[in-house]
């Protein structure tokens, strides 16, 4: 194994990959942490808890995990947010946040069906909370035995991957695989997608610069920065937030030149890697979806992230990549240029909110997220 020091590790740069022996490397992945991944499809003696193996594994906004979840009676499930989960820099209304629900009750339903129940889903039993999230239900869902038709998209659900990694820019998906990736969404929806080359050009730029005012913001930097989990033990020991793992985020960690501290700190390897790093993804997109609402209410967001997550499944089927770009639509002051760009951009009109970006392409693949156990989700009545 060639001799690692922290000089080489300086000069390969926080995000490159430092060669090390087989063996370590392989020690280095947190198994622990994708468990839930390897367990969906176990069973857990209660339909509900089945369903909600899978509905746990939806997307959302920095990982963050925020559903808590009460069992009622034999049947049925009520769906809270917990509070303490929210990003208030960067998702201020927490409507990031509501869309993640969509997303996990769209799971929920799609397993149920799967399992043979009808997912009656009702959403904000207790009354739609503005303007932030609040302590009464995000939704109450009740499982009927019946025969509902299945969903195909479920197959995908265990393969979905958010893929942050820089795209291969000779490649962009066929006006076929556009239209796939649309059609999933609801057709109440207004979801769209593009490979137009000045529109992918424009958004290439827009999504940078809107990158960059994130990063370069110090109080939205630091919210991602306090739930970065940095190499194997941290993500093991608490399976939420932002993962980096994998053996050189470990030998960067050791050395001491990946750490919260260092990323935090401009003209560091690790601020400028991190940095650099997401500026690439960006610049890499071949072809973008997004979705826009007439209004944006909490039921908007709601449907938003249902439709959401079955157009990333509908992606997976196609083996095209998915990484949404929400920095340009944040409504924390200092984002609101591109805010106002992406919206006239993307042809929002007449109080139009543009809902969810992501750019679309094809890249190697990557690991699942980190995910909390599904026991540790519930909660007494």
């Amino acid at each position: 194994m060639p001799q690692i020091t922290r000089r080489r590790i300086l000069l390969t740069g926080a995000g490159a990959v430092v060669i090390l022996g087989g063996g370590w490397a392989m020690t280095r992945d947190p198994k622990q942490a994708r468990a839930p991944w390897r367990h969906a499809s176990e069973g857990f003696g209660d339909p509900r808890l089945d369903v909600l193996a899978y509905a746990i594994l939806a997307p959302n906004p920095h990982n963050m995990q925020p559903w808590r979840v009460r069992l009622d009676g034999e049947d049925s499930f009520t769906v809270f947010c917990d509070l303490n989960r929210t990003l208030p820099q960067t998702d201020p209304p927490n409507r990031q946040i509501t869309i993640g629900f969509g997303c996990f009750l769209e799971l929920a339903r799609q397993a149920a069906a799967e399992k043979g129940y009808r997912a009656e889903i009702e959403y904000f039993p207790e009354g739609e909370p503005s303007p932030l999230l609040d302590e009464r239900p995000v939704a109450h869902v009740k499982l009927v035995e019946g025969a509902p038709t299945r969903d195909a998209l479920f197959s995908e659900v265990l393969s979905r991957r958010t893929n942050r990694l820089a795209f291969d820019t000779a490649q962009t998906p066929s006006s076929d695989d556009l239209t796939a990736i649309t059609g999933a969404a609801s057709p109440a929806m207004s979801a769209s997608t593009s490979s137009d080359s000045k529109l992918v050009e424009n958004l290439r730029a827009l999504t940078v610069n809107a990158w960059r005012v994130e990063w370069e913001t110090p109080r939205t930097r630091r919210e991602s920065i306090e739930v970065m989990r940095i190499g194997k033990s941290e993500n093991n020991e608490n399976p939420y937030g932002l993962a980096l793992a994998g053996a050189p985020i470990d030998a960067l960690k050791a050395f001491g030149v990946l750490t919260p501290e260092k990323m935090d700190e401009a003209g560091t390897t690790a601020y400028q890697q991190s940095l650099s790093f997401y500026e690439k993804a960006c610049e890499t997109a071949t072809a973008y979806a997004w979705i826009k609402t007439a209004a944006n209410t909490r039921r908007d967001q709601l449907d938003t992230g249902r439709s959401w997550v079955r157009m990333q499944l509908a992606a997976t089927a196609r083996n095209i990549a998915f990484h949404p770009l929400s920095q340009a639509l944040q409504e924390f002051p200092e984002m609101r240029e591109h805010y106002e760009r992406v919206h006239q951009l993307l042809g929002a009109e007449n109080g139009e909110t543009v809902q969810m970006l992501v750019r679309l392409g094809y890249a190697g693949a990557v690991p699942p997220a980190p995910r909390e156990p599904v026991a540790s989700k519930l909660i007494e009545g």
